[in-house]
């Protein structure tokens, strides 16, 4: 299994290589992951572009969860949906968004 820096590296190239999905979208997004191979990502997109990196950022939207169970839901075993529900995934700050972030990087 990729390692989370792995993925999120594997993020910024997808949304590089699809910048339709992101087009008029300004918001600044936040993970928090817990526990073994975990830390803080952000994922910054304004004016067509998406900055991905590690550390804090002024987040619309945070998300917070296990990193195993991270990779799980990027790897298609985890729904994002069941996550959230079973309290697996939290969100801080504007739901719309995060449901439109399962899209941008899905």
């Amino acid at each position: 299994m990729a390692t989370t820096a792995e993925i999120f590296e594997e993020m910024g190239k997808r949304v590089a290589a699809n910048p339709a999905a992101i087009a008029g979208l300004k918001a600044n997004f936040q993970f928090d992951l817990s526990g073994d191979d975990g830390g803080t990502w952000h994922v910054n997109v304004a004016d067509g572009k998406a900055e991905v990196g590690s550390g804090p950022t002024q987040a619309n939207v945070t998300i917070l969860m296990s990193a195993a169970d991270f990779k799980s839901m990027v790897a298609g075993t985890l729904n994002a949906t069941q996550a959230f529900m079973t309290g697996k995934l939290k969100i801080q700050g504007d739901m719309s968004l995060a449901m439109r972030l399962q899209s941008i990087l899905g």
